[in-house]
């Protein structure tokens, strides 16, 4: 009997699972990095923007092209992979939906702040929005970018052309991820509503505090239900004269037409 050598197989399924486990890290990281900006960009034009806001936006977007181009690369090249296996294409093409949502959440709030940053001058304080909050986000960026602090060397004074060069720079950051976006779709070809989501990870789970907010909603709804039956009962009374009047007048009608013809 012949002897089989399975070793070669083995180490194709670990090399995949190493894919997919390094694929699932990386697009984690991003997500949190893209939450961060989208919490950091929706300070941009209110009264808590300032330089050091602007340097964190720029630390996190910087953070997140960077997370991007590797999440890209790695996808892509074992997508485009024949011999994957069935279940680790499914996985990847989980993470492949996951990840291009998150691309595109992204490019939408940099274009948020590129827009507002063009209305909003650093320059002239009194433009700025009172939108009544207070404190900074540096904490926020920092956990995000795994970094111990961003209140180091920081200016309080805006520098000369500064603001210029920062949109400069922005408007070229949008249009490569335009391209990243262009590219993805050329290269790899993922129908959205094909991949279904599954597992807790990518999952909408119920939190402790949803789970309390829909046992308040029950209860609410309980609770208004025994008021709500009279407004019942009598709508369907109202039904009922409704009807037995269109009723009466229906057969006055034949009864005349009946009665002089």
């Amino acid at each position: 009997m012949p002897l089989v050598n399975n070793k070669v197989g083995d180490d194709c399924t670990a090399s995949s699972d190493k894919a997919l486990a390094d694929g699932k890290a990386l697009v984690d990281s991003l997500i949190k990095v893209v939450a961060c900006y989208r919490h950091l960009a929706s300070c941009v034009g209110g009264c808590t923007d300032s330089l050091q806001l602007r340097d964190e936006l720029r630390q996190t977007r910087e953070k997140a092209q960077k997370l991007a181009g590797e999440i890209c690369h790695h996808l892509t090249s074992h997508l485009r992979d024949k011999s994957l296996p069935d279940g680790q294409r499914k996985e990847m093409e989980l993470l492949w939906v996951a990840f291009s949502s998150c691309l595109e959440l992204l490019h939408v709030d940099m274009c948020k702040v590129f827009n507002i940053s063009g209305i909003v001058s650093l320059a002239d304080s009194a433009s700025l929005v009172h939108t009544g909050l207070e404190g900074g986000c540096s904490d926020v960026a920092a956990r995000a970018l795994s970094l111990p602090d961003l209140n180091d060397a920081q200016t309080d004074t805006l520098p000369a052309g500064l603001e210029s060069q920062e949109r400069s720079t922005m408007e070229l950051e949008i249009n490569q991820i335009d391209r990243m976006i262009d590219d993805m779709e050329m290269k790899v070809n993922v129908l959205r509503w094909m991949v279904e989501p599954h597992g807790p990870q990518y999952a909408d789970p119920l939190s402790s505090t949803g789970s309390a907010s829909m046992a308040l909603l029950s209860v609410d709804e309980e609770q208004q239900a025994p008021t709500s039956q009279p407004l019942c009962q009598r709508s369907h009374i109202f039904v009922l004269l409704l009807l037995f009047g269109v009723f009466f007048v229906a057969a006055t009608l034949s009864l005349c037409i009946f009665l002089f013809s």
